[in-house]
């Protein structure tokens, strides 16, 4: 059975699957990346890892992967497949579809940026599926995003398109990662939240998750923390609309999961600020955490699509 061979590179995990022409998952495995132990002990992990997914479609499915596709953190150049630097993994200048393609006896390896892989599976086969022009948001610890545009992602000319993340919503505000302040990063993400309901209620332990069940009790500090997080949100999305005009936004990771508890309002507050523009569908991510491995397999199947039609 003709199938490829995807991989989702995360902090501390990989997810892997080995997927099918129809798109089935026929195989799905974890591994820890060891980064504890360096970043050469990843990348021998990461070879490692697809190694064995290779010999396990021998033993399955009678031939070993036709391709494979991998996703991972940080920067990436996804044209010369080389994983430029990753702060969590602390690698520099990996050539790593190069290394995958040799360990895996020279079959074609797609490279792309974890996010992007994401946002490529959602708006291929998840909430954006049929959607000529997407944003896809995963709001987690930080704020990234994919521009999807006719089936594919836009990476931009170095690489960095999509950040809305680090568009200043409240300029002279909390100090971002990136250097500057009142990144929507820094005030709307789930570690924000995290962050300011901690504060706000007094309790160093309490997270976004339990900011949202106090939101539902109609807690006023939760409220307020909610509220900050609702409005600055809006004020980044009309942004990103302004200048894409997408027909879907895509809202996932961990705030997502507050379910409409942040979406009634969130809605709400993006109409209330649009004047001209149009107002997108805004939907929560369908994939979950499988986005990222299954958006990896579409990039390898993609090289065969391509390597058929040459």
């Amino acid at each position: 059975m003709r199938h490829v061979i995807a991989l989702d590179v995360g902090g501390t995990g990989m997810k892997a699957a080995l997927i099918g022409a129809d798109g089935t998952l026929l195989h799905q495995a974890r591994c820890p990346t060891g980064r504890e132990r360096g970043p050469d002990a990843v990348v021998a992990a990461i070879l490692d890892f697809a190694a064995e997914l290779r010999d396990h479609g021998v033993r399955e499915y009678g031939e070993p992967a036709a391709a494979a596709g991998v996703a991972v953190p940080g920067i990436v150049d996804d044209v010369n497949g080389i994983a430029v630097y990753a702060a969590n993994l602390r690698w520099k200048d990996v050539p790593l579809r190069a290394l995958m393609s040799e360990r895996l006896d020279g079959v074609p390896v797609a490279l792309g940026h974890d996010v992007r892989t994401g946002g490529l599976a959602e708006g291929r086969i998840g909430a954006g599926n049929g959607a000529d022009r997407f944003l896809f948001l995963p709001l987690g610890t930080g704020i990234a995003g994919a521009i999807g545009i006719e089936g594919r992602i836009e990476a931009g000319a170095h690489g960095y398109a999509g950040e809305i993340g680090h568009i200043v919503v409240r300029p002279g505000g909390p100090e971002c990662g990136c250097g500057q302040r009142g990144c929507l990063e820094a005030l709307a993400s789930a570690g924000a939240v995290s962050r300011a309901w901690a504060e706000a209620s007094g309790d160093p332990d309490a997270d976004a998750a339990d900011c949202a069940r106090a939101v539902e009790t109609g807690d006023p500090r939760a409220l307020a923390v909610w509220g900050e997080a609702i409005g600055a949100l809006a004020d980044g999305l009309v942004t990103g609309l302004t200048l894409l005009d997408p027909r879907v936004l895509i809202i996932g990771g961990g705030l997502a999961e507050a379910g409409d508890t942040l979406f009634g309002p969130l809605r709400a507050a993006v109409e209330a600020r649009i004047t001209f523009q149009k107002l997108p569908l805004i939907v929560p991510a369908a994939l979950g955490d499988t986005a990222g491995c299954l958006g990896a397999g579409l990039l390898a199947w993609d090289l065969l699509s391509v390597e058929v039609t040459a």
